[in-house]
């Protein structure tokens, strides 16, 4: 395992540069490594990844020295369990609505005694390899503490339940902090195919106030980013469109 990049980068005061993907590729990954990104964020809610493809992208970017973080496909512990066993140092739990929500969550994401992650035989616990654990960490429950203060977890925020039980979720000790999903949020307040609907807006400002002053981070304040898809539909679209008509010769 790595330091998390992301929050070894904003230790000095810098937001991560992060790289996003919705679907597996390695060869992406070394090209954002190569490109200068601190880390690789993956979609696993709407992306398509398996335990294999996560393993191979977090061996890599590893190391490059970038950490992977990864929104989740759903909050049960069962499945963050899987990322986080292959090496993954931040998650997003979508769609967390109550503070029990938010607790289970950060539960899953943490070992104990800060919560109730289970113990793999993964990269996520060096392969449980007991002379790596005592050698570099001084053992188990140190190589816990060291994961706990390694890990990222967000929760997002995407419904006007979510944001009605806003304090409660903001209690979760275990909770580093939230991120938004504007297109869900704003569906959920009445206005489907919206999102910067002022009402989204202005309640998305809010919970953001609230989660910084409750002390949690915000996922926009840590890390910057593009992905594949931004850069095809983006530059490559502009690229593609300026030499539609380019002539032969010139």
């Amino acid at each position: 395992m790595i330091e998390n990049t992301i929050i070894k980068k904003n230790k000095k005061g810098l937001k991560a540069l992060s790289f996003a993907m919705t679907f597996p590729s390695t060869q992406l990954v070394e090209f954002a490594g190569v490109a200068g990104f601190d880390a690789i964020s993956l979609d696993g809610e709407h992306g398509g990844f398996s335990p294999s493809d996560v393993d191979d992208i977090v061996r890599i970017a590893n190391a490059l020295g970038m950490s992977v973080t990864a929104r989740v496909p759903n909050i049960a512990s069962n499945t963050i369990n899987l990322w986080l066993d292959r090496g993954v140092q931040g998650i997003v739990g979508p769609h967390v609505e109550t503070g029990a929500e938010a607790q289970a969550f950060a539960d899953a994401c943490l070992f104990p005694p800060d919560g109730k992650r289970s113990w793999g035989g993964g990269r996520g616990t060096e392969f449980n390899d007991l002379d790596v654990l005592t050698k570099k960490y001084g053992g188990k429950l140190e190589f816990a503490r060291w994961s706990n203060a390694n890990m990222l977890v967000t929760a997002q925020i995407e419904s006007k339940l979510g944001y009605d039980n806003l304090n409660a979720i903001l209690k979760v000790k275990g909770l580093g902090g939230i991120t938004g999903g504007p297109h869900d949020f704003a569906a959920s307040l009445g206005h489907p195919g919206e999102p910067d609907h002022p009402t989204r807006q202005k309640l998305t400002d809010d919970a953001e106030a609230r989660a910084r002053k409750a002390g949690k981070h915000v996922a926009s304040d840590l890390t910057t980013g593009t992905g594949i898809q931004e850069m095809m539909l983006g530059f490559a679209r502009d690229f593609a469109r300026k030499n539609a008509r380019a002539k032969k010769g010139t």
